[in-house]
């Protein structure tokens, strides 16, 4: 039973009564009297003879008589260290922090980590009444984290805890130092074991009699030369694989379908063994010893430093040296000299901002050549496959040498498009079947197994290779390869030939087709087609069913692969159609076309007349801007959202039940673009409309072109659009190339300076806005970026081949590997990696590009603005010039012949003068009586 005897504000003692513990009990508790007299209950007890606390006792008489409380100070017990303090925890202190005793802490393993923070909280929380108030200057100056505390079980330091309060004495409890080991005895000695004595058991007999023995003489192989040659350098060169026609020879293996042997039973020998390992490490000796070299340096005399610090040479070399060798000394204080700014420059290169960075170019990854369908042909065309990686298809002409040679002669040389794929390029893996040599052809962008292609004699063909993509798909890395059951024509009718040959499956009509060879064709968009009249209309059918093709013959053409509704057949034809669609011809050919054979002609023909003279422009080239569906087609969005439901439902039906809609239906979209930037035989660049016109009477007729540019002076081999902005286009021509901009009439953009060789073929990058590359008639590309420089290129990539290249083509096969194919005039096909610095387009450089073309485009105009002027004020200047010199008085006529007569006399005295002083004059004289 004891008193709690709180304290006024004048430190006047109040009794606890029941008046006092009423709720107006507003006096503030001594919490240090209660700490006092908490301990002095407990240290009752402890054992006897124990020190008495540093801490003095709050509630002592003369501190209630009026005695100022003077702040707690820690003073060291005696009979354990300094840099611990034993403390008393009681079971809420205990049960707050985790350390209740031989249960969070024991006697094995009575350490326990007290965050700082944690005892700072509880001191500002429980004020006095916290354990830790007698520390609580040594947590705050504590310089680490975490406090250890020992639970002390022995009462070694006659507490139950112990709180450690420096950071060496942590250290020191919780990694004691190791006991010194006792020292190896000189006459010990390691012994390494002996192995045992093998018994045998009667393996060896099967080991020997499953070892490989030889069973057969070796073979003598004798190699000699002739004796001049003894001693003789040997002088290596690099040669291209090109400059040969047999240079370059792969064998690469695959797997062959002919054979598969299944292995039923193997007999083999084991034997269990030890798992044996293998590593190592790389030690450091750490054991240092003192050692110490004693020497006596030599020394100058004392008068012979004198001498030499008498010398005036002396004093003058260090009077001159001493200023730059303090500059220098200031200079390295300041900057590091050493210091490489440019290697510097160059660590953001990797992260895009800065491409200035040297890095590979590119590198040739995989070559296809076939000398039995390539020889003495050029590559004129090249396409990847849409959907299948690593396959790509080529077309094959004759070069112009070899058909003037052979003009005379009858041998026939098969018309082929040949597929090559990564997987086995030795061969080609499928061949097309054309009837005359191929200059152009293009995958369908809804179904890639059906190909058009324009052929030299103006015919437009058509294949479907539907029965054979199980074989495309078989050459991939990791598949089967799956046999075609479909019959395969060989060209040579020889059986030993594998590769499978389709056959076209239609070709335009001879009277409609081209006067000249088809020198490109492109596939319609499946957003829109068109009508006869050359207006875009809406595509129901929502694929691609209509081509465009050009020739040198002064003529675009559009066809149609959909039936005409005056041909459509009856019910019952249709069905028999449908049923006989799997059938194949004797030659594999599938009837997708039939309907087309030999009298497909086309939709119409759009001419190119010529805008200030007569005759008509010959194109090589066309691009055509691919539409994409905008909303501007009449229709509401629940129709719009009505027909995608239905569409979603349906499968994409065969091109042989396609029918012409009628054209009263069809809705006319008006926001689609119907300019042609077209590339001609003279190097002109028009730009023309493909609708056609009526006449005054009512007839339809091609429009004049918008525009003509005689930029390139030769041949225009390439018209891209950027794949990025619509309105941008790249031509390449002659010995130059231009970029364009639609819309702006005065002319290109940019217009790159003339090359000494010719550029033969250019395109876009896939990835990169800035990068375009171009290709020239020596074998070299130049890599062009608009983000480096303008008017000079990036890279040069010389002797890429040793001919002249026909066509690239880039390719992304995904998103950390993209190809450039490159083709020549000798038939091989080279394809090139991209090296990343080429392909990862840096920070804002779609908006960078665009903006560069735009300052382009206000370029252009303001040279157009000051060239104008210019002629303005040539013509003021010659007619002010004009009408300030003086009027000069006509001649008459007679005075003309006057001065005319005069003038002919002295000619012909002249001309006497120099007879006779040759000796011919009397001759000339008897020759003009004569």
């Amino acid at each position: 039973m004891f008193f709690l005897t709180p304290v006024t504000p004048g430190n006047q003692t109040i009794p606890l009564t029941d008046e006092t513990c009423g709720e107006d009990f507003q006096a503030k508790v001594n919490y240090r009297e209660l700490f006092n007299y908490r301990e002095a209950i407990l240290r009752a007890k402890m054992p006897p003879k124990r020190p008495k606390s540093a801490i003095s006792s709050a509630g002592s008489k003369g501190r209630a008589k009026g005695k100022k409380s003077q702040s707690p100070t820690l003073v060291e017990k005696p009979g354990h260290p300094e840099d611990i303090f034993p403390m008393v925890l009681t079971s809420a202190t205990q049960e707050l922090f985790g350390c209740l005793a031989d249960e969070d802490v024991t006697g094995e393993s009575p350490y326990k980590l007290l965050k700082k923070d944690d005892i700072i909280q509880d001191i500002k929380t429980r004020a006095a009444v916290s354990d830790f108030s007698p520390v609580k200057q040594i947590v705050l100056d504590y310089p680490e984290d975490e406090l250890l505390l020992v639970y002390d079980r022995d009462f070694t330091y006659e507490q139950c805890f112990y709180l450690v309060l420096t950071p060496e004495a942590k250290d020191r409890i919780l990694n004691p130092p190791e006991p010194e080991t006792s020292q190896v005895l000189e006459n010990v000695v390691n012994k390494t074991p002996e192995p045992k004595e093998w018994i045998s058991l009667g393996s060896e007999l099967e080991i020997d009699e499953e070892s490989i023995k030889e069973t057969r003489e070796k073979l003598w192989y004798k190699f000699s030369r002739v004796r001049r040659k003894f001693g003789v350098p040997v002088c290596f060169s690099d040669r291209n694989t090109a400059d040969a026609k047999d240079g370059y020879l792969e064998c690469a293996s695959y797997q062959d379908s002919r054979f598969s042997i299944k292995q039923m039973q193997r007999d083999c020998g084991m034997q269990a063994v030890p798992r044996l390992q293998s590593s190592s490490a790389q030690t450091q000796w750490k054991f240092q010893r003192n050692i110490f070299t004693q020497y006596v340096p030599r020394e100058l005399s004392d008068e012979e430093k004198e001498n030499i610090l008498q010398f005036e040479s002396l004093n003058n070399f260090c009077n001159s040296v001493t200023p730059r060798v303090l500059q220098a000394l200031q200079q390295e204080e300041i900057m590091n000299g050493f210091f490489d700014d440019w290697k510097a420059l160059g660590a953001a290169a990797e992260d895009g901002d800065w491409s200035g960075k040297v890095s590979e170019g590119l590198m040739l990854y995989q070559a296809f050549t076939d000398q039995k369908y390539t020889k003495d042909k050029k590559i004129s065309s090249i396409n990847w496959h849409p959907t299948i990686y690593g396959v790509l298809a080529v077309a094959l002409t004759e070069q112009k040498e070899e058909r003037t040679k052979d003009s005379t002669t009858f041998v026939v040389t098969p018309s082929v498009i040949l597929f090559y794929s990564f997987s086995d390029p030795s061969i080609p893996q499928l061949l097309l079947e054309c009837p005359d040599d191929i200059f152009a052809f293009e995958f369908c962008p809804s179904d890639p197994n059906i190909i058009v292609g324009g052929c030299i004699n103006g015919q437009v063909v058509l294949w479907d290779i539907s029965a054979h993509v199980t074989h495309l798909l078989g050459t991939q890395p990791g598949s089967k390869k799956v046999s075609v059951s479909t019959d395969t024509f060989d060209l040579d009718d020889n059986q030993e030939n594998k590769t499978p040959v389709v056959r076209y499956c239609a070709v335009s009509a001879l009277e409609s087709r081209h006067k000249a060879p088809i020198t490109d064709v492109q596939w319609l968009p499946p957003t829109f087609e068109v009508t006869r009249s050359g207006l875009p209309v809406e595509n129901k059918y929502n694929i691609s069913v209509q081509v465009v093709t050009c020739s040198p013959d002064c003529t675009i053409m559009f066809w149609d692969l959909r039936m005409q509704r005056l041909l459509s057949h009856s019910a019952t034809d249709r069905k028999q159609s449908v049923d006989q669609k799997t059938q194949m011809t004797p030659y594999s050919v599938p009837d997708t076309f039939k309907h087309l054979d030999r009298t497909w002609k086309p939709l119409f023909r759009v001419s190119l007349p010529k805008i200030d003279t007569s005759g008509e422009y010959a194109p090589l080239k066309f691009s055509l801007e691919h539409y994409t569906c905008n909303g501007n087609t009449g229709r509401t969005t629940e129709e719009d959202n009505e027909n995608d439901d239905g569409d979603s439902s349906k499968v994409i039906p065969d091109y042989s039940q396609l029918r012409v809609p009628s054209a009263k239906t069809a809705t006319i979209l008006e926001d689609v673009n119907t300019k042609l930037y077209i590339g001609t035989e003279d190097g002109e660049i028009v730009h023309t409309d493909w609708k056609l016109e009526k006449d005054d009477s009512g007839r339809l007729q091609s429009a004049k072109p918008l525009h003509c540019f005689n930029i390139h002076h030769w041949l225009v081999n390439t018209v891209q659009r950027s794949p990025f902005y619509k309105d941008i286009i790249l031509t390449t021509g002659g010995w130059n190339f231009a970029i364009w901009k639609e819309g702006v009439m005065d002319g290109p953009i940019v217009l790159s300076p003339s090359s000494e060789q010719v550029c033969t073929s250019g395109c876009w990058s896939l990835s990169r806005p800035a990068v375009f590359f171009i290709g020239k008639d020596d074998g070299s590309i130049e890599v062009w970026n608009l983000m480096e420089k303008t008017s000079e290129p990036a890279q040069v990539h010389a002797h890429i081949t040793n001919a002249k290249i026909t066509c690239i083509k880039p390719w992304t096969a995904s998103s950390k590997q993209h190809f450039l194919t490159v083709t020549d005039d000798i038939g091989m096909v080279r394809v090139l990696e991209i090296p990343k610095v080429l392909y990862v387009p840096t920070r804002n450089e779609s908006l960078s590009v665009k903006k560069y073309f735009e300052l382009e485009e206000e370029r252009l105009n303001d040279f157009l603005k000051r060239e104008e002027l210019w002629a303005q004020q040539k013509r003021e200047a010659e007619e002010l010039k004009r009408k300030t010199e003086p009027d000069k008085p006509a001649k008459s006529l007679e005075v003309n012949e006057e001065v005319n007569m005069k003038e002919y006399k002295d000619y012909m005295t002249l001309e006497e003068s120099i007879l006779k002083g040759i000796g011919l004059w009397p001759a000339a004289a008897d020759k003009q009586n004569t």
